[in-house]
Formats: structure tokens, C-alpha cells, sequence
């Protein structure tokens, strides 16, 4: 009984992820008599917790949670942050046990929200469900723990690997369909910053912004060595408006301060790097600005020989893999197994998710196992 409950408490959780980062996704059910009578869950960020949402139900419908058991797959917080605490309000409301996936491993928490709790007399019980809470909010997990982002890299692919037809203005810009786009969309609504290489600039003008944006707006990044950044693309022209961050060499400002200074001018920032062996930014240098910057997630867009340099150096955390079914053949343009084939070492997935989206499947795995 206890699994059935906190299994509805994360399925309520799982609603709010892509609206409530970098705040963690939480679903909360209030069970009196061996019956839901509150359910709740964190529906965007800044707004009222999933505990606070389960009591309002409650309330709602005319049921006292006073004596009832509450489910909640995050342990409750005890600060005061954007919301009140939310242990106040499960005191104040009578509940007499609180079951919690997990407990909250932020510094501001941490296990204080169940001290809080039992020294209230409420009976708690901590991990149904543990490994299941902790999948969902595994970014937020991460983050809390070392304060480096977690890192997801993202591509649309054709059964043989193609990732772009080698004419798009003939055979069509995308490979995957608009199902598979929307859901694309949708993951970078829940990131807090989305990068790609200057190739993919120059060849799609991108302009990397979640759409819709449910008011979010992640900082777009882009890895350019040498400044080819085109001044006329859409990413400066919309630079005032959506963040962005340029990350380059310092001698290939110098060389071009005048189109730096451009740069800057219409509302990019530019941020100098140390080049790796191969004349491109060194990642780690780019990771440590962006956790300096409390980037929680990072979405890796491309292009094929970024990605690569990502996994080269194991520092992606998840794979969100869209294949659509077609074999592009001559047609298509850059193979992503071309790419990989520079990696040294076998890559072995773990918690692999497999969603179709109309005719395109979707795979989501990570590459370190969690427990």
C-alpha cells in the first residue's frame, strides 16, 4: 500500500518537470482511511510546493488532513525561500505520518525537514520509492552535491546515423518529426542552458530558445574558438532579448576587437577560454564558468564533433537520442558514428528509457548508474 501511493505521488511529480527548474519536481497525496483525499505537486518554479497543493485539495473538497497519512517524494522543506516552509504547514495541518521517498540533499535542508517533523510528533518514514525519486530529480540531485551542472546531450538521427540531410534546402531541414520536435522543446524548457558549436551557427542559424518558452529563457552558449560568429545570425539579433554567452581565445579577440566589440554592443557576452590540443575550447574551463554562473543543467545541441568532445571526456551525464525512421543514404549529411568513433573507450548506458513519438523513437539512458 505504501508502494502504491508514493508510485502516485512521483507520477504527480513528473508533471511539473520542464516548469519548475531548478527547483526539484515533487508530488505529494494526503491518504486518510486508505484513501486519496489531497493530491498535490510543484507546478512551477517560484509557486507554492507540491505539500502546500496537496493541503489546498484537501481543503477544497471539504476533507480535514488531520489524523491522515501524507505521501510527499521529496522531503519537506524548512527554510524560507521564494515560499514558506513547508514543514509549517504539514505541522499545522494535523497530518500524523509522513512517508518521503527521499530526503532533500540541499544544504538548506538535508535532513532538517524531518527533524522538524518528528520533533512535532509526526511519524516518519524515509525511502519508498527511493530509487525512483531519485531518478526524477536526478540533475537537481547532482547539482545539490557537487555544484556542477548536469550535462545532457541531445541529437536527431535517421536509422543510419545521418544527423541533417546534406541538402536541406531541397530534401528538408529536419530529420525527426514535429512530435519529436515539440518533445525537444519541452527539454529545454527544463534546462538552464542550451550549447552548440560555431558549425552549427554557421550552417542553421539557430536561435535556441525553448518554444513555447513558459517564461523560461536558458542561456544560449556557443563554442567559437576563432570568432566566426556571422554578425547578421539569429542568435546576435536576439542577443538582448535571450542571453548569451560566446566562449573564444583570447588572441582571436584581439585579432578582431572591432567585431568583439560588436558583439558585445548588441548584448552577447564574450568570455575567453584556454584552447585544448585540438584548438577548441577546453570544456572543463566552460563547465567551471557555468557552475560559477549555478547552472543546474546543461543541454549539449551539437554539432556531431561536440557532442563527441563531450563524451571523449565522460563528463555527459544523460543521452536524449531521437531517431526517425529513414535511411538517408547519399542524402544524408554529417554521421554521428563518425564522430564517435574517436572515443577510446566502450560507453555502457544505463536506465534506458524508450518513447515513440509517432513514428520517431526516442531513447533516453544515462551513462552513470545513479546507485
Amino acid at each position: 500500500m505504501n508502494t502504491k501511493f508514493m508510485n502516485i505521488a512521483l507520477k504527480l511529480a513528473a508533471k511539473g518537470v520542464g516548469s519548475v527548474e531548478p527547483n526539484p519536481a515533487v508530488g505529494c497525496v494526503i491518504v486518510k482511511g486508505g484513501k486519496i483525499i489531497g493530491r498535490g505537486y510543484h507546478k512551477k518554479f517560484g509557486q507554492p510546493h507540491a505539500e502546500i497543493n496537496a493541503l489546498a485539495d484537501c481543503r477544497k473538497k471539504g476533507n480535514n488532513p488531520a489524523g491522515a497519512d501524507m505521501y510527499v517524494t521529496l522531503e519537506p522543506c524548512c527554510h524560507f525561500g521564494k515560499t514558506p516552509p513547508c514543514t509549517k504547514a504539514v505541522i499545522e495541518s494535523g497530518v500524523k505520518k509522513v512517508f518521503i521517498a527521499m530526503t532533500d540533499p540541499s544544504c538548506h535542508c538535508d535532513g532538517r525537514g524531518v527533524e522538524q517533523l518528528k520533533a512535532a510528533g509526526i511519524d516518519v518514514t524515509i525511502g519508498i520509492c527511493e530509487k525512483e525519486a531519485r531518478l526524477l530529480n536526478a540533475p537537481f540531485i547532482k547539482y545539490a552535491q557537487t555544484g556542477k551542472p548536469w550535462v545532457i546531450a541531445k541529437w536527431a538521427q535517421s536509422i543510419d546515423g545521418k544527423l541533417a540531410f546534406s541538402d536541406p534546402a531541397a530534401d528538408g531541414q529536419w530529420i525527426s518529426n514535429e512530435q519529436s520536435r515539440k518533445d525537444a522543446h519541452k527539454l529545454r524548457c527544463r534546462v538552464q542552458a542550451i550549447l552548440v558549436g560555431i558549425d552549427t551557427v554557421i550552417a542553421d542559424d539557430p536561435l535556441l530558445t525553448p518554444r513555447p518558452s513558459m517564461s523560461k529563457k536558458p542561456i544560449r552558449i556557443v563554442l567559437d574558438s576563432q570568432l566566426r560568429i556571422p554578425t547578421y545570425c539569429q542568435l546576435l539579433k536576439t542577443a538582448k532579448k535571450y542571453p548569451l554567452l560566446i566562449f573564444t581565445d583570447e588572441g582571436a579577440v584581439n585579432a578582431d576587437l572591432k567585431k568583439a566589440n560588436l558583439i558585445t554592443k548588441v548584448g552577447a557576452e564574450i568570455i575567453t577560454v584556454n584552447l585544448d590540443e585540438n584548438k577548441r575550447c577546453d570544456l572543463a574551463a566552460v563547465l567551471d564558468e557555468l557552475t560559477k554562473r549555478n547552472i543546474q543543467q546543461l543541454l549539449v545541441e551539437g554539432g556531431a564533433k561536440v557532442i563527441a568532445s563531450f563524451l571523449q571526456q565522460g563528463i555527459v551525464d544523460e543521452l536524449c537520442v531521437y531517431i526517425a525512421p529513414k535511411i538517408l543514404g547519399s542524402k544524408g549529411g554529417v554521421t554521428i558514428s563518425d564522430s564517435l568513433s574517436s572515443l577510446k573507450n566502450e560507453l555502457s548506458l544505463t536506465n534506458i528509457a524508450i518513447t515513440p513519438f509517432g513514428e520517431d523513437v526516442r531513447i533516453i539512458a544515462l551513462l552513470k548508474p545513479l546507485f
